[in-house]
């Protein structure tokens, strides 16, 4: 599943345009088009087909793992999860086995929506907060302090590596990037979060933040088999490299599962919680 890095690179590309897609801002949508009803998760589909015509594109950003693509009156939010692509395509391309839904804009191009697992979820809303107001901060914003993160972590009786994927805690990070910033901060993915102490906490709220702008500097990680053009997979310290040596202490990488999700971590470095 595409986490922040990825999400916001993919933000990055519809906003600016890439040497193979124009930018989406300006654009103006001529119409939608739903190819499987459950990707649209609001509103009917005949309501979507009556809103989005004629609306332009004014801004596209990232809250979470969502994309916020702003139109002229109401706001279309894009959740890709397991498998979800977004492409900018010209008329001329011919549509592909798992495309799920399509807007298609004047001047001959469309963004589609392309989601081979049908987990993925588009909504068109007036407010987004209807959709958004749930997510925690932003990890890269500047009022998610050191001070803050160790507050949060205080509120919780909760093991770290769950907590830390719970989008309602922090919004974002996912299995990729909350094994590398444990990593990185020496911490073990079991450590309950209350029992944090405060120079922990800063080590944690310093390595997230380092992974997230290193992955997005990177263009994300290209290890799904949908999500293309990252080389962050190429720098991972533990996330799956079990049975290899830790790039600090050289210790093979384990690997549980911890809340149903695979955690990696070194054991030397990341002591387990006594």
């Amino acid at each position: 599943m595409p986490e922040l890095p990825e999400v916001e690179t993919i933000a990055t590309n519809l906003r600016r345009g890439t040497p193979n897609q124009p930018p989406l801002p300006g654009m103006i949508v001529s119409a939608g088009s739903v190819l499987w009803p459950r990707t649209l998760a609001t509103p009917t589909i005949d309501e979507f087909d009556k809103l989005i015509p004629g609306q332009a594109v004014t801004e596209i950003s990232r809250r979470g793992k969502y994309l916020v693509i702003q139109l002229s009156r109401e706001t279309l939010l894009i959740h890709l999860r397991m498998s979800g692509d977004l492409l900018v395509l010209s008329d001329e391309t011919p549509p592909a086995p798992h495309d799920r839904l399509i807007v298609r804009f004047l001047g001959g191009y469309r963004l589609v929506f392309n989601d081979p697992r049908k987990f993925g979820r588009v909504w068109l809303v007036t407010h987004p907060g209807s959709v958004l107001a749930s997510l925690g901060p932003e990890p890269l914003d500047e009022d998610f302090t050191p001070q803050r993160f160790y507050c949060m972590l205080q509120q919780h009786h909760r093991r770290l590596k769950p907590l830390l994927l719970d989008q309602s805690f922090i919004a974002g990070l996912g299995n990729i990037y909350t094994d590398e910033a444990l990593h990185m901060a020496g911490l073990h993915p079991l450590q309950l979060s209350q029992n944090i102490a405060v120079e922990q906490a800063g080590r944690l709220w310093v390595s997230i933040r380092h992974v997230l702008q290193e992955g997005i500097r990177r263009n994300g990680a290209s290890i799904d088999w949908v999500y293309r053009g990252g080389d962050f997979q190429n720098y991972f310290r533990v996330y799956q490299r079990t049975g290899k040596p830790c790039p600090v202490c050289a210790t093979p990488v384990e690997r549980s599962v911890i809340g149903q999700r695979s955690s990696h971590y070194c054991p030397q470095c990341q002591p387990p919680p006594v």
